[in-house]
Order: C-alpha cells, then structure tokens, then sequence
C-alpha cells in the first residue's frame, strides 16, 4: 500500500508531469482574454449585449484548428534545431504575447474593429499553441503516463485561468474599473502578456520529444505552397463570410442561428472547393494533400464505420449546455447587482478550485465506473446545474445562492470536462494523434459556439430564466446519444 502511494506520488512529481503543469499554465491564459475578462472590459466601454455576445466568435479559432494543425505537422519552421514541436510552441507563444500587447493599446469605445481584430490573433495564437502542446504531451510520455500529464495539464490550464479570470478582474478591480478608463485595461493585458514567461522559458528549458514515429517533411516548395493554399482558403473563407448578409437581423434569434450555421457550411463548401481546384491544377501534390488531411479522418471511419457518424455528433453536441450558458454569464452577473470584485472572487477564484475538483471526481469516476457512464454521468450534471442559474436569475441578489449555483456549475463542467477527455483520448489514433485529437477538440467548440454567439439575442427575447432553462434542455439530446453509442460502440476500457 505504501509502495503504491510512494509510486502515485512519484509520478505526479515527475519532471515531465511538472513540465506539463507550466505549460497548462501557458495554455489556460489566454482563453478567458478573449472571452469572460473581455466580455467584462466590453460592458464597461458600454459596447451592446449583443455585439458582446458576438466576441465570443473570435474563439471559433479553437474550432477551426484541425485546418492547419497539419501544417504545424509538416512545415518546417528555419530554427528547426531547436526542435520541430519546441519551434512551434516557441513561435506560437511569441504570437499571443504580441497579440495580448496589441489589444492592450486599443480602446472598443472607438476602436473596437482594431479591438475585435486583437482578440482573433489571440483566439488563433492560442489554438496553435494547443496544437502543439496536445502532441508535444503525447509524444513525450508512453501511454500509461498521460493520464497523469493531462490531469497536471489541467490543473495548471484551471490556475492560468483563475489567474487570467479573477486575477485580471480583481486587478482592474484594484486599478478602478468601476468608472471606465482605458489605461486600466492595458495594464490589465500587458501584465497578462507577462505571465506568458512561464509557458516560454519552459519551452526552452524542455527537451524535443523523442519519438519513434517520424515525421514527413513536406520539401520547401510544398510547405510554401501548403502555406499559399491555406492563406487563400482563410481569404475565400472570410469573403463569403462577408459577402452573406443576414437577411433575418430583424427576426426571431432561432431564425438567425439557422442561417449562421448555413452561412458557416457555405464558407466552409467555398473553401473546400478552392483547395479541390488547387489540388486538381497542382498547386498542392495530391499525395501531399492526402497524407496530411484525408488520411487521419479515413483511419478514424475504417475504425468506427457507420458509427463514426453519432460519434462525431456526440462529440460536437456534448458541451453545449454550458458553453452556450458561460457566453453570457459575466453580462448576467452584471446585470444582476453584483460588482466585478464578487464575480472575480466567486465565479472565477472558487469556481476554478471547483471545476479543478469537479475534473479530479471526473477523472477517478470514468476509472471506476467506465468512460461512457462517466460521460452520461457529466452530461447529465453539466445541462441540471444550468437550471440553478434560471433559480438564481428569478431571486434577489444574494451572495450566497451565487456561491451555490457557481459551485454546483463548476463543479459538474469541470466533472464533465475531465471525463469528455477521457473519451477524446479513447477514440484518438496513435497513428495520427495531434490531427485527429485537433478535429475532436475543435469539433467540440463549432456548434456550440456559434449558438453561443446569439445567446444575448436569445435572452433579449425570452429573458434569462428561459434562456437558463434553454441551454438546459439543449442538453438532453447528448444523454440519448451516449445511450445509444454505448450500446453499438462501446470503449475498450
């Protein structure tokens, strides 16, 4: 029993298990800069609800992903000596650092196109740096050491994240964010951009990978010319997208999600076809083309068949209760009475070490009771705790159903999360670990983000306690589809 203990201790102390806590850290910062602590900083330069709610698109970066993450594969980047995945990760962290210093020096109460442009080159920095940091974790541990390195990935994303959410609040809080001033939330961003240190003197200190599997360089006419395809695919994508105006702005919000998801698919067709047309005239070598993107996701459908379908549905549906609900949670706290010192100290510093928690009973349980109850279990408590927010939405403010309701929600997303992990990494192909692991985790985000982009529309319609209760029934068809995989394609435990 001690032995087992000394040995359970030993790994976590590891100094790969260490290493991969710095670079959670580095990871989790960003995220809530382009989305909570924004959504805050936006309210206080009196930017409308819905446009706020809008921003929230800059983070579909971390859905569109799987688009380069075989680029990040294959491009040789010039200091390749450092190492092929320590050369991405540097240059990615580089990126947000400068994207954070950019939207530092922009003010949205009159420049918020320059502001909106910043939180996008952060969304995408950050999403790279993702790439790298799945495969670098993959490719630096055997199999049985992940579990480890992921739960300690976690732990250090959920402190970067309390840090980037409470901490940028209750030091805007400090600063006097009660009366706008522009020069409070620069502060706030450069500080942030200099707690990007850790991630990068950790990735110079760390060693490349060693890994069997070798990795196929594209020569330097395909990498340019990889890099030419992709840039003119990103472009079409944005014209079509520009080009595609919303004839229902006047209409029902459901009406508004339809045509998005419309106006998205057709984008992504436009795009589709461009690289077809490129391919077809030799732009890009048709082999080169097929190694990079078409067979990861064949391994995936020889593996699962028909299934591969519902499984792809699960994986795009199963966070969508709280991520459409988390949208609009600063805007609602705000609007309830409460002050941004009381959302940074209960919603983002407890409810951090809540979800940590949540994420820790997550892991053990999917151990205990197998991965797919463990995700019906998640699913369940994740849609349930958005039905406290519809009670918390009908009472007068009160601090302590505030704590409650942040809690009991933190505690089943952060469940939940830890046990969707769990399966993502079940269903991942050795063979092509960081492409198929960026399509899962980026397929995830789409659906889910693109609704959650019309969530202030949504509660402009039928006000919060609906829109609560909304996200909360959303949620019931993930538990049927759990249901139904389970019994046609069940995890090998």
């Amino acid at each position: 029993m001690n032995n087992s203990k000394n040995n359970f201790i030993k790994v976590f102390l590891n100094l790969k298990s260490i290493r991969m806590l710095f670079l959670g850290f580095s990871s989790g910062l960003p995220i809530l800069l382009v989305f909570s602590t924004l959504s805050v900083w936006l309210v206080k330069a009196e930017v409308s609800r819905s446009t706020i709610t809008m921003f929230s698109w800059a983070a579909l970066a971390y859905s569109f992903k799987f688009i380069w993450s075989p680029i990040i594969d294959s491009f040789k980047l010039p200091f390749q000596n450092f190492g092929h995945r320590r050369s991405w990760l540097l240059i990615s962290q580089l990126m947000i650092v400068f994207s954070l210093i950019f939207i530092s020096f922009t003010d949205p109460s009159k420049t918020l196109v320059l502001t909106a442009i910043g939180s996008v080159l952060i969304a995408f920095s950050s999403a790279s740096q993702d790439i790298v940091i799945d495969a670098y974790r993959i490719e630096s541990a055997p199999q049985k050491l992940q579990g480890v390195l992921s739960s300690l990935y976690i732990a250090g994303y959920r402190i970067a994240m309390l840090v980037a959410g409470a901490g940028s609040l209750l030091l805007a809080s400090y600063l006097g964010v009660e009366v706008y001033d522009v020069e409070v939330w620069k502060i706030v961003y450069l500080t942030m951009a200099s707690l990007m240190l850790i991630g990068i003197l950790t990735t110079i200190f760390s060693p490349e990978p060693n890994i069997k599997r070798k990795i196929s360089f594209l020569s330097f006419n395909d990498q340019l010319r990889f890099l030419i395809t992709f840039i003119l695919a990103i472009a079409i994508f944005i014209l079509v997208y520009s080009f595609l105006d919303n004839p229902f702005n006047n209409k029902e919000p459901l009406e508004k999600f339809l045509f998005a998801l419309i106006r998205i698919t057709l984008c992504f067709v436009s795009s589709g076809i461009l690289i077809y047309l490129l391919i077809k005239i030799n732009l890009i070598k048709k082999n080169s083309a097929s190694i990079a993107y078409i067979k990861p996701i064949s391994n995936f459908i020889s593996r699962y068949g028909k299934t591969a379908v519902l499984i792809l549905l699960l994986i795009g549906l199963y966070r969508i209760a709280d991520i459409v609900m988390g949208v609009v949670a600063n805007i609602f706290y705000l609007e309830k009475g409460y002050n941004v010192k009381e959302i940074a100290t209960y919603s983002k510093f407890f409810g951090v070490f809540a979800t940590i928690l949540g994420g820790i009973i997550g892991g053990y349980t999917a151990v205990r009771i197998g991965t797919l109850r463990a995700l019906f279990f998640g699913a369940l408590i994740a849609a349930a705790s958005n039905l406290l927010f519809a009670w918390l939405a009908v009472s007068d403010p009160n601090i302590d159903i505030l704590i409650t309701v942040i809690t009991a929600d933190n505690v089943s997303s952060g469940f939940a999360g830890a046990a969707f992990v769990v399966y993502l990494s079940a269903l991942t192909s050795m063979k092509f670990t960081a492409t198929q692991y960026a399509l899962f985790s980026s397929l995830m985000l789409l659906l889910p983000k693109v609704l959650a982009g019309y969530s202030g529309a949504i509660v402009n319609q039928v006000g919060y306690s609906n829109f609560y209760i909304f996200t909360a029934i959303i949620g019931i068809p993930v538990l049927l589809l759990i249901i139904w995989i389970a019994k046609i394609a069940p995890v090998k435990e």
